[in-house]
Formats: C-alpha cells, sequence, structure tokens
C-alpha cells in the first residue's frame, strides 16, 4: 500500500502540473492529499491511521513538512536564501536600464569585422549579461530582438544565429551570480547533513567502530563556494562557444561573414566601447571579486550588486535637461568607494580599538565617504523612480519573483515530506544501489532523469524536488567520494543543457517568441543540437576532471585568513604528499638542519630539556622513514585492492541485503507486538510468519558470503592497519622534531623577562617573613607574582613552588614556617635556572636555523597555517576526488 499512495502522491503532483496549476500548489497540495488519504485509509480498513506509512503518522509527517519550511527561514546558518532577491533586483535592475541592448549594439561594432563575429558577440554579451542579470528569459529575448535581425541581415546562418542566442542566453544558469547556484547549494547543504548520517551508519556497519573518523566525512558546502566551483566551468564553456562559432566561420565563411562597420576605430568608438563595456565589468568585479576574496560573503555581495545595478540604471536612465550631471551619482559612488578602500587599508576601522587622532580621523574620512555612497545610491534610486516608473517596475518584478521561489522552496518541502513518509526515498536508493556499474551507473541515470525533467520542469523545482532525494545518495558513496560543490555544479550544467533541447527547451521557446516568422523553427532546433553538443562536452570535461570546479574553492579557502590548520585530520593525506614531495636527500636543506642540530652540545641545557632536545632530533630523522613506510603500506594497499575490492563489492552487497533484511523483521516485531487485541490475531500471526521468513532469508544470504572473506579480510585490513600506523607515527615524529626545539627555542627567549623578576622573587621573603596572619592581601600578593612567572616560558618549576608558597598563607590554614620552605624552594629553582639560562642562551641561533630548516616539512603540522607554496598544493590535492571504499 506504501507503493500505491507513493504513485498517488506522484500521479496528483504530475496531473497537477500538467493541468496547468499552480507549481508553488500543486506540490505541497499533493503532499496534503497523499498523506491525508494513506492515514484516513488506514484508520478505516486497518484501524490504525499509521498502517500505509512507511513510517510515523499522518501527523508526524505533515509536522515534518512544516518543520522543512520553518528551517528554510528560521535557522540562523541557513541565510544564503537571503541572496536571492538581491541578485533578481539586481538582475532586473539593469535588464531594465537597457544594458543588455548598449553591450549587443557596441560588442558587434566591435567583433564585427572578424568572421562568425557577430556569434562571438553574442556569445561574449551573453556571458556578461550572465554574470550581471542572470535572467534567461530576459536575455534570450534581448538578443533575440536586437541581435538575431543584425545577424539575418548580414546573411548568417538562421541555424547559427538562432542556436548561439538560444545557447548564450541560458549561460545565466551556471555562470554566477547564479540564481541556481544559490538554490543547489541550500539544498545540498543540508544533503550533506543526510549523506554525512549515511556514510556513518556505513562505516560502523562495516568495520563495527563506533566513530568514522573526520577525513572521511561528507564535506559540505556554501553559495560561495558554489559560485567559485562554476566559474572556471563557465569560463570554459563560453570558450567553447566562441572557439566553436570561429572554426565554423572559418570552415563555412558564407554562413557567419565578416561585417563591415560603419564608422571609424577612433577614439570616439572607444570612448564608447569602455563606457559600455566598463561599468558592468566594474560590478561583476565588485560582486564575484569581494567573494572571491573573502571581503564579502554571498548575501552582502549581493547587496553591493543590487545597489551598483540602482547606480548603473541611474545614470543610463536619465533624462534630464542637463546633460553634465548625468553620470555625477555614479562619479560620487566610484570616490566614495576608492575612499572606503583606502581608510579601510590604512586605518584602524574599528571603534572599539580606537586610540589615537590618527585613528579618528579615519573613522571620520570613513563615515564621510559613507555618507557620500548612500548620497549617491539614493540619488540614482531617486533618479530610475522619476523615469517612466522603473523602480515600481523593477520592484514589483523582484517581489513577484521572489515570492514565486520561496513558495515553491515551501511546497517542495512538504512534497518531499510527503514522498519519505512513503517510503520514496528508500525506494530510490534501492533502485540506484542495485544497478550494475557502482556510483558511476547512479550518477549517469541521476543525471539523465535530471535532463529529461527539465523538458518540463523549471530550474526551481527540479532543484528542491529532485536534488534533496538524490544527492544525499550520491554524497554518501565512498568509492567517489565527491565534493557537494562538484556534484552541484553538475547539475547546474545539465540543467542548462536540458534548457536547449529541442522540442521543450525553454530557451526555444523565449526566442521562438520574438524571432521573425523567416526563421523556421526547425532550423532553430537544427541550430542548438550542435550547441548541446557542445554543452555536453563540456559536462564530460568537468565530470572526468574534477579539479576544474574544486580547485577554486579550496585555493581561496586555503590561502584566507579562515583557512583550515594544519593538524586539521582532513588535511594529513594532502599534508603528507606535499611533505613525500620534497627534497629530503642527504644534501637537502631539511637533512643538512637535522645533521647540523643532532651535533649541537646540549650539556648547558637541564637534563629533561636536553633529553627532549636530542629525541626531538632523533624524531626528524625518523619521521622520514616513517613517511616513506607509509608510502610503501599505500602502494601494498593499492596493490592487494585489485584482488580485494570485487570480493569486498559482493561481500558489502550481501550484507547490506542482510541489514536490511534484519531492519524490516525487527520493524514488524515492534508492530506486531502492539497488536494485544485478539481481533487483530490472525494479521499478527500473517506478520510473524513474514517475519520468520525474512529472518529465514538473511541467514540464506548469511551462507552465500565465501568462506574465504575473513581471511581475505583481515589479511586486507592488516595493511590498511600498517599504512595508518606509519602515517601516525610519521605525525608523533613530526610534531615531537617541531615541539620539542620550539620549546626550547621560546623558553631562552624569555630570558631577558625572567631575569626581571629576580629583584621581586627576592624581595618577597622578607614580606612572607612580616606579614600578619590575618592580612587577606597576603595570598594575592604571591598569587600576583605566581602569575608573573606563568607568563614566562619554562619557569614552570618557580610558579609551582610559589603557588605552594601562596597556599601555606590563606587566612584559614597561614602556616608561614611552610610557606618560606616553599619559598626558598622557589628561589633554589630560579638560582638554578638563572645559570643554565645564561650558558644555553648561544644555542638559539643554531635551534631557530633547525627550526627554520624544518619548518616547511616536518613542522608543517604545527603551524598556525600553511605557507603560500603549501597551501597551492594542499588546493590542488584536495581537488581531486579520492576513493575510500577500502575503508569501509
Amino acid at each position: 500500500m506504501e507503493l500505491f499512495f507513493l504513485a498517488v502522491l506522484v500521479i496528483t503532483m504530475a496531473g497537477a502540473l500538467g493541468s496547468g496549476f499552480p507549481v508553488a500548489f500543486a506540490l505541497p497540495g499533493a503532499a496534503i492529499i497523499s498523506i491525508s488519504l494513506a492515514g484516513i485509509t488506514g484508520l478505516i480498513f486497518a484501524g490504525d491511521a499509521s498502517a500505509y506509512f512507511h513510517s510515523g503518522d499522518p501527523q508526524q509527517w505533515l509536522s515534518a513538512g512544516v518543520t522543512n519550511l520553518r528551517g528554510v527561514f528560521w535557522e540562523v546558518e541557513r541565510d544564503t536564501l537571503i541572496a536571492i532577491p538581491l541578485f533578481i533586483f539586481m538582475g532586473i535592475m539593469l535588464q531594465r536600464s537597457k544594458i543588455a541592448e548598449d553591450l549587443l549594439v557596441t560588442m558587434a561594432q566591435l567583433f564585427g569585422p572578424v568572421p562568425g563575429g557577430l556569434g562571438i558577440s553574442v556569445v561574449f554579451v551573453g556571458a556578461l549579461l550572465a554574470a550581471t542579470t542572470g535572467i534567461v528569459g530576459a536575455t534570450v529575448v534581448a538578443m533575440g530582438l536586437i541581435s538575431l535581425p543584425a545577424m539575418l541581415r548580414n546573411n548568417y546562418s538562421p541555424s547559427l544565429a538562432t542556436g548561439t542566442i538560444a545557447a548564450s542566453g541560458t549561460l545565466g544558469q551556471i555562470i554566477p551570480p547564479s540564481i541556481v547556484l544559490i538554490i543547489l547549494a541550500d539544498q545540498l547543504a543540508s544533503a550533506t547533513d543526510q549523506a554525512s548520517t549515511a556514510r556513518k551508519a556505513l562505516h560502523k556497519a562495516s568495520t563495527g567502530e563506533i566513530s568514522m573518523p573526520s577525513n572521511f566525512d561528507v564535506s559540505s558546502t556554501s553559495a560561495g563556494e558554489m559560485f567559485l566551483g562554476a566559474f572556471v566551468p563557465g569560463i570554459l564553456l563560453v570558450l567553447i562557444y566562441m572557439a566553436y562559432i570561429l572554426i565554423y566561420a572559418f570552415l563555412k565563411p558564407s554562413a557567419a561573414p565578416a561585417v563591415k562597420v560603419e564608422g571609424k576605430f577612433d577614439s570616439a568608438f572607444w570612448g564608447t566601447v569602455a563606457l559600455t563595456l566598463i561599468p558592468p565589468l566594474t560590478l561583476i568585479f565588485l560582486v564575484l571579486g569581494s567573494i572571491i576574496a573573502g571581503v564579502a560573503t554571498v548575501n552582502q555581495a549581493g547587496a553591493i550588486g543590487a545597489a551598483g545595478a540602482m547606480i548603473m540604471a541611474g545614470y543610463r536612465l536619465y533624462e534630464g535637461p542637463n546633460k553634465k550631471m548625468t553620470f555625477v551619482p555614479a562619479i560620487l559612488a566610484l570616490l566614495a568607494l576608492g575612499s572606503l578602500a583606502y581608510v579601510i587599508s590604512n586605518y584602524e576601522m574599528n571603534l572599539k580599538s580606537v586610540d589615537t587622532a590618527e585613528d579618528q580621523f579615519g573613522i571620520m574620512l570613513g563615515v564621510i565617504a559613507s555618507v557620500v555612497m548612500i548620497v549617491a545610491v539614493v540619488w540614482s534610486g531617486w533618479r530610475v523612480f522619476k523615469t517612466h516608473g522603473t523602480l515600481d517596475g523593477v520592484m514589483m518584478e523582484t517581489a513577484k519573483t521572489t515570492s514565486l521561489v520561496f513558495i515553491i522552496l515551501l511546497g517542495a518541502a512538504m512534497l518531499t515530506s510527503a514522498f519519505r513518509a512513503f517510503g520514496g526515498e528508500e525506494l530510490v536508493r534501492e533502485f540506484l544501489n542495485s544497478l550494475p556499474g557502482g556510483f558511476w551507473t547512479q550518477f549517469l541515470i541521476v543525471m539523465l532523469v535530471i535532463f529529461v525533467l527539465g523538458f518540463f520542469l523549471d530550474f526551481i523545482e527540479i532543484a528542491v524536488v529532485v536534488v534533496p532525494i538524490v544527492a544525499p545518495i550520491l554524497l554518501a558513496d565512498p568509492s567517489a567520494n565527491i565534493t557537494a560543490v562538484w556534484l552541484g555544479v553538475m547539475i547546474g550544467l545539465n540543467i542548462q543543457t536540458s534548457f536547449l533541447t529541442p522540442p521543450f527547451g525553454f530557451a526555444l521557446f523565449y526566442l521562438r517568441g520574438v524571432a521573425p516568422a523567416t526563421v523556421k523553427t526547425m532550423a532553430m532546433y537544427k541550430g542548438v543540437i550542435a550547441f548541446i553538443s557542445l554543452q555536453l562536452m563540456a559536462l564530460a570535461v568537468v565530470g572526468f576532471y574534477p579539479p576544474l570546479v574544486n580547485y577554486l574553492p579550496n585555493r581561496v579557502s586555503f590561502l584566507s585568513d579562515n583557512a583550515p590548520p594544519p593538524r586539521n585530520p582532513k588535511l594529513q593525506y594532502c599534508l603528507e604528499e606535499y611533505v613525500g614531495g620534497q627534497d629530503t636527500g642527504a644534501s637537502s636543506a631539511v637533512m643538512v638542519a637535522i645533521t647540523k642540530a643532532q651535533g649541537l652540545d646540549l650539556s648547558a641545557l637541564p637534563q629533561s630539556m636536553a633529553k627532549d632536545l636530542a629525541e626531538g632530533f632523533s624524531a626528524a630523522s625518523e619521521a622520514f622513514v616513517s613517511l616513506d613506510e607509509a608510502f610503501a603500506m599505500e602502494q601494498a594497499v593499492e596493490e592487494a585492492a585489485v584482488v580485494y575490492r570485487p570480493k569486498q563489492i559482493i561481500v558489502r552487497k550481501i550484507e547490506k541485503e542482510i541489514r536490511k533484511l534484519e531492519e524490516e523483521a525487527d520493524d514488524i516485531r515492534i508492530i506486531a507486538g502492539r497488536m494485544r487485541d485478539e481481533s487483530l490475531a490472525p494479521r499478527r500471526e500473517r506478520l510473524e510468519a513474514k517475519r520468520e521468513a525474512m529472518l529465514a532469508e538473511a541467514e540464506v544470504l548469511r551462507a552465500e558470503i565465501p568462506a574465504t572473506w575473513e581471511p581475505v579480510h583481515d589479511e586486507f585490513a592488516a595493511l590498511t592497519t600498517a599504512e595508518q600506523k606509519a602515517r601516525s607515527m610519521y605525525q608523533r615524529h613530526a610534531d615531537t622534531s617541531w615541539e620539542a626545539a620550539m620549546e626550547a627555542v621560546q623558553t631562552l627567549r624569555a630570558n631577558d623577562a625572567f631575569m626581571v623578576l629576580e629583584d621581586e622573587l627576592r624581595a618577597l621573603r622578607g614580606y612572607i617573613e612580616t606579614v600578619a596572619e590575618t592580612d587577606e592581601a597576603a595570598e594575592d600578593t604571591v598569587k600576583a607574582l605566581e602569575d608573573k612567572f606563568s607568563d614566562v616560558e619554562g619557569a614552570g618549576d618557580v610558579r609551582s613552588a610559589l603557588g605552594k608558597a601562596r597556599r601555606d598563607m590563606r587566612v584559614n590554614k597561614f602556616d608561614r614556617e611552610a610557606a618560606l620552605e616553599e619559598y626558598d624552594e622557589a628561589l633554589a629553582e630560579y638560582e638554578t635556572q638563572k645559570i643554565w639560562r645564561a650558558e644555553a642562551v648561544g644555542l638559539v641561533p643554531e635551534l631557530e636555523a633547525y627550526l627554520d630548516g624544518i619548518r616547511s616539512t616536518l613542522g608543517l603540522r604545527s603551524q598556525d597555517g600553511l605557507s603560500r607554496d603549501a597551501a597551492l598544493f594542499m588546493a590542488s590535492c584536495s581537488s581531486k576526488h579520492r576513493d575510500i571504499s577500502l575503508n569501509f
């Protein structure tokens, strides 16, 4: 019956959508109808409203939908969606301000003399509009109205012209900032949580270990990472389009001829090009650059884009009598922006930290620049408001589009809840996992389904309905170990491709509406086929080379101030690869530093410190031996995996079926146990019989596990354990090699601070001898000196003795004799340290040279952050998907 009501859910939704019922109401309506119908049917025919649900009851699943809705808005961590209305406002404002028209006309004049130049200009403008407006329909219509007549008039092939316009218009789906990417980031953030839970459960079931190492966990994503991940694939797609048009024009000049442009390429022309091109490029730089540089979050970048679009529209739509005032608000905004950049770079702008007149002057300049920026934005907004009511229209369209997006998000949350209520998610998981070929078969099926759904559904419905169901399944698979940002970009590229595909591609509908009757529909279909092939090629390239997506987000992350520390468990594999790739030969700088350190005379140091240093220098040599051993064991694991992996796949599949049967049998046991009424005895007996059959089937499956599996598994596990042990040993040796020397250097560097406290320490004896036993300040006086020694590296023994003396001076337990005895121990320890500190201070340069020698290798784990070279290597290494299934 669960399958029946799941079918009711899907058919109801499809029927509502097919009949033209609004999507925002079709999604939650289908969920409410199917859940209510299942609950009523269960109550009538089984006496239990929850009888026909996979788990839970109708009330729980309806409330789960409401909880999902609440999570979209009320969770502080999920603020990504705030950027949606900002970017929508930015796109509509630029579209209404005729920026697209200016770009198309100017770029056509610039590229026209080149064979295929008009087509290249369309692609170029499409990319710029994608990075500013991101609105597919508006972009296709604008280019169809302006560029298509010009291309046809200059004897361009109708199929090439329409294909170029349709394909260029869809770039807004993938080139950031894109609403698609923001929604995908939000959905994937939730999907990674589910995938993480599923992977931990798989690890526990496979290994029996309670906790899974964090380096095996699924990493989440954000809108900023999605923007960065989609940037390179978007540019790749643009370059592929341009290359295709150039090659097409070269092979068939009559289909894309060069166009003679009236006028000259004089200073006036280049001035027009600059005025047309620089403002949108500047806006793109401010929006994307602020995200890439880590200066602004996606939400803040959206606000920058909205304000920038308002300023651009302010001078573009200005129709006042005084033309000299056209660019004044924009100039004021640029001056304010430059001033803000200057004061932020040169002055302390935190009000709590301001303590000089210079800082106060910087704050004053910042306030003035901020006021000027506000004036420029408000002035531009007033102009847009007064010009044909443009601001009214933009605000209304923004409100409509934003409402549409959010209402669909709400409806999709309820639909997903109903889908899970009837076991749909588990059904999809079982179907995908049953497919031969593992992850890539699953992935191709999912991408094919999304591609087909793109014929009928908008990107929003696909992102909020399909992605939450399939993404956790794909992300949880340890064999592929894909990143969420890569999956999101692949889905975005796929959705973009489906927008072009005949006969239902949305971009084709938009273009058909504005194309002249002389352009046949079949010519349009013929034109987009080549571009669909190009997009599929780009999809394949990105699919087979994940660093195209993963590298840029990783690079920005590792080079930022908030980069993960080198000791982060997730970084250790790549960190060890980086160290292993350095020159560690006998004549290398690091080995020379280690050899020189091992020859140092440490006799001046205390015995314990000298021992620690000697062990540290020895550990430095042993660390590289452990690392080589780890690499050798890794190679042995890879060789053994050739035989082990096929057996592991078979056994894990059998074990998964056994777990499923045992879980279902346990659920039946619970349900049957609740049927205490005698009238339900027949049904209880049927359930118990079904349970026994399931358990028997599980035993049959268990017998299918090869008898040789245990010894094979134990042998392979011994190899992986040996590899992990070697890596752990390397980490321990590396840390020891750095920490012992660093502690000694910090101790000796503190000599001056140590010596300064001598007079105060010696004066303390007289104070202890004369202080009254009832003086409550006595303990505080000793405590003050104790704290000063706490701040001195290596003075812990002196501080400890003073602490004991302080405790002997408590008012209710005052013991002057014991306090003086502890004080004498503190003074004796001070005298001892004073001697060896003075004798050993000459070791500091040698120890610092040793630390500098191992800093970029063995000492890397102990640094506060990664060096630039290490960060770039880590970005490259971690951008590749690494198979970790052998650990499951």
